[in-house]
């Protein structure tokens, strides 16, 4: 007599499965390929969003005075501001801050830099700041820009004067001496 085969065994697996006729479902060359482009694209999307992130963020807009006032800019935007120095509003702190107003002839900004100004920083000249706008209506400038000399205007300061109606400069280009008849208050006025 042949011994009785061991259950014990046999119980801890599973049941098993009737075979089906079809194989075991393989990707295709095809599919391969789809999901191969799929996930290209995929790639590509996160690194185009990347790029464009990070260009938005280290975009500088240029504003003059009027411009932000009109366009209600959000405080805490980094952009550039540009006009005319006024006139008597040059005031120097301790060490090299330095707080100025510039104007574009219609309205005018508060500037607050801590650095050395240019040379040719001086009132009645064109210049343009780079910074963050504040929350209290000024902007604390990083960097001061006032190149060239005296009737020298950088062309987006002109820009600007021309669309507030304010340019008294002639032709398209640099600013002339006109544009310190801005900053000059006439007879009888008094001064800005």
């Amino acid at each position: 007599m042949s011994p009785a085969p061991d259950r014990s065994a046999s119980a801890d697996l599973p049941p098993r499965r009737p075979v089906s006729g079809t194989p075991p479902r393989r990707f295709t060359r095809k599919r391969r390929r789809m999901y191969a482009l799929g996930g290209i694209l995929a790639l590509v999307a996160v690194a185009l969003a990347l790029v464009l992130g990070a260009f938005r963020d280290n975009l500088l807009f240029f504003y003059s005075p009027s411009d932000i006032i009109a366009k209600q800019v959000e405080p805490g935007t980094r952009l550039r501001v540009g006009g005319l120095v006024e006139a008597g509003s040059v005031a120097r702190g301790p060490g090299t801050n330095v707080a100025f107003v510039v104007t574009d002839g219609a309205e005018t900004l508060t500037i607050r830099y801590d650095g050395l100004l240019p040379d040719l920083f001086r009132e009645g000249q064109g210049i343009v700041a780079e910074g963050r706008f504040e929350p209290d209506g000024t902007v604390t400038a990083e960097q001061v820009l006032a190149k060239h000399d005296e009737t020298y205007m950088p062309p987006e300061v002109v820009d600007a004067m021309k669309r507030a109606g304010t340019w008294k400069g002639d032709g398209e280009g640099a600013g002339t001496a006109d544009h310190q008849t801005l900053m000059k208050p006439a007879d009888g006025e008094a001064p800005r």
